[in-house]
C-alpha cells in the first residue's frame, strides 16, 4: 500500500529503505528511548530489519506506522500512525494502537499532535474503525498530554515490567464529536 497524508506541516508517508538514516538518528538516542524501556539501537544495520518489519505490516494488516515528513525542509522527523496489535496488553488484543516517536531536536512543536490526528482521523475516516487505543508511561508527561489533546481518555492504568502505564481509547463518536 502506498500512504500518503498531508496535513499542514507534515507529510504522513510509507517507510522507505532510503530513511535508514533518519530512522537511526531517531532510535539511537537514549534521550528519546527513555520511557520505552531505555534500550537505544547501537549500530545502522540494525534498522533495515526495522523498516522491512513495518513494510510487512502495511501488507499483512493494510496499516503501520508511517515516516513523518517535515514540508518545509523535506526532513525525516520521526514516524507516527496507528499499528494493528495482535498480541495482548492490559487484557486487548486484536486492536488499533495509534503512536509516534519524534527526533529530539522536533519536541516541542506540536507534530507529536499534529500527525496523532492525522492517524486517528485516518483510522476513523478510512479505516472505519470503532475505537482507537494508545499507552504511555504515566512518568511521561508530554506523550500522556498529547493524547489527551487528541480527545483520547484516560480510561485505566496498567503494570509493564514493573513500569506504570496509562491506558487510552477514543472512540469513533467520541471523534466525531472532538475534531478540532
Amino acid at each position: 500500500m502506498k500512504f500518503n497524508i498531508e496535513t499542514e506541516r507534515l507529510i504522513l508517508r510509507d517507510f522507505l529503505e532510503s530513511d535508514v538514516h533518519g530512522l537511526f538518528e531517531l532510535d539511537s538516542n537514549p534521550e528519546v528511548h527513555r520511557y520505552l524501556g531505555n534500550n537505544p539501537i547501537k549500530e545502522l544495520h540494525q534498522i533495515p530489519p526495522i523498516i522491512q518489519y513495518v513494510q510487512q505490516q502495511y501488507i499483512e494488516n493494510g496499516i503501520g506506522r508511517w515516516a513523518v515528513i517535515e514540508k518545509s525542509t523535506n526532513a525525516f522527523i520521526g514516524w507516527s500512525g496507528l499499528k494493528l496489535v495482535k498480541e495482548s496488553r492490559n487484557h486487548h488484543a486484536n486492536y488499533y494502537d495509534l503512536g509516534y516517536r519524534l527526533i529530539q531536536k522536533y519536541w516541542g512543536y506540536g507534530y507529536a499532535t499534529e500527525s496523532a490526528r492525522a492517524s486517528l482521523s485516518y483510522g476513523f475516516d478510512y479505516l472505519n474503525l470503532q475505537t482507537i487505543y494508545a499507552t504511555a508511561q504515566a512518568e511521561n508527561i508530554a506523550s500522556n498530554k498529547v493524547l489527551q489533546k487528541c480527545g483520547l481518555k484516560l480510561i485505566n492504568q496498567f503494570h509493564e515490567n514493573e513500569v506504570l502505564e496509562n491506558w487510552y481509547e477514543i472512540s469513533q463518536s467520541q471523534w466525531g464529536e472532538y475534531v478540532p
